[in-house]
């Protein structure tokens, strides 16, 4: 097939967040038997070796300048315009924002030229460049969700997590509004759980929705040699995240100061590109270590005694997880953590929802080597036979084929 890759998102190196990791490795596994061209924003950050290696990787990758916060009308005029064209429009300011009209104007000339037989928008927030009538040129177009809009801001507000909650209720009608009409556009929806199924189903109506989750690369991240022991936690993520940011202060704020009465050497690593203001300043606290970009997440997994993921907000399957679990660490995690695993029977992970359970957790594994071993060997078993890319890809093919069984 030839086939159209949208993302705004430069998927580039794989290692920046959820959204450049699933792009990067669905779009490697579909260059293998397909003609595939990627356009896509680059943001100044994106080095010019970065182009040069994510070239490598497609048959044809077209750049466009990503747009900036300085592109935006300022102050209260601006926010008063942008609200009154979401109302208008039915597109949210977050989608808006990054639709490029050169951008645009190069993916129409594309469709109409004839150049592709199917699309795939990586992300919701690319499902702007489409227009309704593409699926008269080509037989499939597809959004790859990853995360609902109207979904994350529900779970925000529901968990008092939201920035600006008066806001956010104002837009809540008109983003489920919005997400029921985008999907009428496209051939297939794809999401990565199950628990997503059930909540895409009311917006899909007679859209098919397919469960494509997400892998690891076991190269990038091999079982560990050993186990560390210790009393050394770490957290995994891009830092300038709404979710990650809200859980690297959770924890660090509320479970790590119980935790160091039993433990008083316990120190936590918070790993992950472009730490904002809040997180930098949680390096301040006693025993927390604020890394930035490191070089690989791997060896930060391999010397902690236990991954934990205590993520209140966010929707799908959790990268973090899977790839902490490949590593062979033990993970203690919340709902939202696990969200798509089967990890309670055989058990291979930990469940905590509450400060008091994830102390006590924690607690096990510190004290529990051969706790640690079994959830260890356990959860490494679970990512080999089930969350590889390679799995993820032939799943994402088999939905261009219009081949997608569960």
């Amino acid at each position: 097939m030839r086939i159209l890759i949208i993302s705004t998102t430069f998927p580039y190196p794989p290692t920046l967040g959820g959204t450049q990791i699933r792009t990067f490795y669905l779009l490697k596994h579909l260059s293998q038997s397909h003609e595939v061209t990627l356009v896509t924003q680059r943001s100044p950050e994106v080095t010019d070796d970065e182009v040069a290696t994510l070239a490598t990787c497609v048959t044809k990758l077209v750049c466009f300048p990503r747009p900036t916060a300085a592109d935006l009308r300022p102050g209260l005029p601006g926010k008063v315009s942008r609200f009154a064209h979401f109302l208008a429009t039915g597109t949210p300011p977050s989608t808006t924002y990054l639709h490029a009209p050169a951008m645009q104007q190069w993916i129409d000339e594309w469709v109409e030229g004839g150049h592709c037989d199917a699309i795939t928008c990586e992300h919701s927030v690319n499902e702007v460049f489409v227009r309704p009538s593409y699926r008269q040129r080509v037989p499939k177009v597809v959004v790859d969700i990853h995360s609902s809009l109207y979904g994350t801001l529900v779970n925000q507000l529901q968990t008092g997590t939201a920035e600006k909650p008066l806001r956010d209720r104002l837009n809540l009608p008109l983003l489920r509004r919005y997400e029921r009409c985008y999907a009428q556009k496209f051939t297939d929806l794809v999401i990565t759980t199950e628990e997503d199924r059930q909540f895409f189903a009311a917006i899909a109506g007679q859209t098919p929705l397919h469960v494509v989750p997400n892998g690891v690369d076991l190269v990038q991240f091999p079982y560990r040699p050993a186990d560390p022991g210790g009393h050394s936690l770490v957290f995994v993520g891009a830092m300038d995240y709404i979710a990650n940011v809200d859980t690297a202060k959770f924890l660090a704020q509320a479970i790590l100061p119980p935790l160091r009465q039993r433990y008083p050497d316990v120190t936590l690593y918070l790993v992950g590109n472009k730490p904002t203001a809040e997180v930098q300043a949680l390096g301040n606290l006693p025993g927390v270590v604020v890394t930035g970009r490191v070089d690989s997440v791997a060896e930060y997994l391999h010397r902690a005694t236990v991954c934990v993921v205590p993520m209140r907000i966010g929707f799908g399957i959790k990268n973090k997880t899977l790839e902490a679990m490949a590593a062979g660490v033990p993970v203690v995690a919340s709902d939202r953590g696990l969200e798509g695993l089967a990890v309670d029977q055989p058990q291979r992970a930990l469940r905590a929802n509450s400060v008091e359970e994830y102390v006590g957790a924690i607690g096990q594994l510190f004290d529990q080597p051969e706790l640690r071993a079994t959830l260890s060997a356990r959860g490494r078993e679970l990512i080999e036979t089930t969350f590889t890319w390679e799995k993820a890809g032939e799943a994402y093919e088999a939905v261009l084929y219009g081949k997608y069984t569960l």
